[in-house]
């Protein structure tokens, strides 16, 4: 995919008169509410002591004696921390007000990650992060925004990467059985069957990492 170009009166030189912004596109908003601890889900967005957090794993104990809980993962938007809470079953908690809008990975500088706000061409650096794993330049992605700053990116789901390293594919390997590592072009390390060769394009489940099928 090409990276998009900012309009030509964004360019150096140009004389062209300033174009209108574009309407924006209806973008989804994650209104602040209540959610309680038995709806946790993978994803799922919280504010606790006025810090959006996202909730990267949970588990719902029933012990034999005492109140039922759920222990869970949750990480820090605004740090990258990923603590551990437990809370009551049924225990009510906020929902962090988050708003997503389009936008593309255009490139990267060291650590730091750049992208544009495809409706304003406002950019913003973000510092790596595990969505970087399975992201190459030009893609589009969902920007978070948190109290008017760009907090995060969401990568889409599914990504057609390359493999640009993986051992020799074994005649007869032409069925799924066995695993082997690759490494896709955005530096990721994957599992892949055996029959998959260097050189060849895959689609991955973002979400897992998981091998999914050859493209």
């Amino acid at each position: 995919m090409q990276a998009l170009r900012a309009p030509a009166a964004f360019r150096v030189g140009s004389a062209a008169p300033r174009p209108q912004i574009r309407p924006r596109t209806a973008g989804v908003v994650v209104h602040a509410g209540t959610v309680s601890s038995n709806d946790f889900k993978n994803g799922l967005t919280v504010e606790i002591d006025s810090q959006p957090y996202k909730v990267i794993e949970f588990l719902h104990v029933k012990p034999g004696k005492g109140a039922a809980f759920v222990r869970s993962k949750l990480k820090n938007f605004l740090t990258g921390g990923v603590v551990e809470k437990t809370f009551r079953a049924g225990e009510m908690l906020n929902t962090a007000d988050i708003q997503k809008r389009d936008g593309q990975y255009t490139y990267s500088e060291g650590e730091e990650y750049v992208f544009m706000d495809t409706e304003t061409y406002e950019e913003t650096r973000l510092k790596r992060d595990d969505w970087a794993n399975y992201l190459k330049e030009g893609t589009i992605v969902a920007l978070l925004f948190y109290n008017g700053k760009v907090i995060s990116v969401d990568v889409p789901q599914f990504m057609d990467l390359k493999v640009v390293a993986t051992s020799p594919n074994v005649k007869g390997n032409t069925v799924s059985g066995g695993s082997k590592p690759a490494t896709l072009e955005t530096g990721a390390v994957v599992n892949v069957p055996l029959f998959i060769n260097e050189g060849e394009t895959i689609k991955i489940d973002t979400r897992t990492g998981g091998y999914l099928s050859r493209t």
